[in-house]
Parts: C-alpha cells; sequence; structure tokens
C-alpha cells in the first residue's frame, strides 16, 4: 500500500512538473508573439538614423541587412546607366548577396523593415532579405527615407518575395529627421 501511494505521490509530482512545462512553453509563445523587430538597409546613413530611434522608441531589437560587397558612392550614381543600381534596378530579378549571419526571424511576430527608396522601389537586397528567411504569419510594415520618391510600388513589389502569410504593410516615409517621440506615436498608431 505505501508503494502505491509513493507511485500516485510521484504520478502527480511529474504531472505538475509536466504542467509547468507547458505553460512555460505557452508564456514563451506569448512573449515571442509580442516582441518587434526593426530591420533596415542603408547605404548613406539616413535609414540607419531612423532605424534606430525608432528601435530605441518602441524598445525593439534592430538588425542590419548588409549586403556582401558594400555599395560605394560610385555605385549610387543614379545618373550613370552602368552604375551598381542602375543595373540592378533594369534586372528586377537580381538579388544581391548578404553577408552572412545567424539572424532568425522567428522570435519576432511584428518587424518594422526600412530602406531608402530606389526608383520607387526598394533596393533588390530588400527582396534578398526577405526570401532568405521565413517571414510566415508575420507582420512587416514598411517605413522608408527618400530625397524625393514616396514609397511608390514598394508593398507590392517585395509582396513577391514573401509567402501568402505575411502581411506587409505601407509604413510612411521620412524625408525630415523624424524624432523619437514622433516615430514613437506613428509605431504606436499602428502596432
Amino acid at each position: 500500500m505505501k508503494n502505491v501511494l509513493l507511485v500516485i505521490l510521484g504520478l502527480i509530482i511529474l504531472a505538475s512538473g509536466t504542467f509547468f512545462v507547458l505553460n512555460s512553453k505557452s508564456q514563451a509563445t506569448e512573449d515571442t508573439n509580442k516582441k518587434v523587430l526593426v530591420a533596415y538597409f542603408s547605404v548613406t546613413g539616413n535609414t540607419k538614423q531612423v532605424a534606430q530611434h525608432l528601435a530605441n522608441a518602441i524598445n525593439a531589437d534592430i538588425y542590419e541587412i548588409k549586403p556582401k560587397v558594400l555599395y560605394t558612392k560610385e555605385d549610387l550614381d543614379w545618373t550613370n546607366e552602368n552604375s551598381r543600381t542602375s543595373v540592378e534596378k533594369n534586372a528586377p530579378n537580381f538579388r544581391p548577396e548578404m553577408s552572412e549571419d545567424d539572424f532568425s526571424p522567428s522570435n519576432y511576430h511584428t518587424i518594422f523593415l526600412g530602406f531608402p527608396i530606389w526608383w520607387g522601389k526598394a533596393p533588390t537586397i530588400v527582396n534578398t532579405f526577405l526570401e532568405n528567411y521565413d517571414f510566415s504569419d508575420k507582420k512587416i510594415i514598411l517605413f522608408a527615407t527618400s530625397g524625393g520618391s514616396g514609397l511608390g510600388g514598394a508593398v507590392e513589389h517585395l509582396k513577391k518575395s514573401v509567402s501568402n502569410s505575411t502581411e506587409i504593410k505601407e509604413g510612411k516615409l521620412f524625408n525630415n529627421h523624424p524624432t523619437k517621440d514622433e516615430l514613437k506615436k506613428w509605431a504606436d498608431s499602428i502596432l
């Protein structure tokens, strides 16, 4: 009888431990669903500055999309049809390689994705980023910097690089230097 009671007590403790582990996993999943990431691509530093201020304003993690071969000033010369960015614009299926890293979007539910506008779209390295990782069931909110262009067809262009379950939302274009408070107010209005 004593052994039977010990076995029953052991099963109760084991069941309680299993319940605790299940609850811990549930909490971890819930926390992951609330995590926010600010990912960005920047060459001149304008988008980087907005991304850093945004990440600080909303207490989000930050990730820089880095090309394997860095862009130079000459690469950005939009008046030269042989510049790197002009060649990439004319080959919309071209995907610049990214530098190696250990990034995983699985820890995030919402991603703010920032980039400069090049010819009314995101640079093709942003497509590389979206195609290199699984963003299924994630919400991606775009933001961009530009000297004069609007967001143009960025949303439709980038939707081709993610699964149907990924939600890409047009966010905001920043032509000036927004304050941390302005960025927080904007982010809070769409989160």
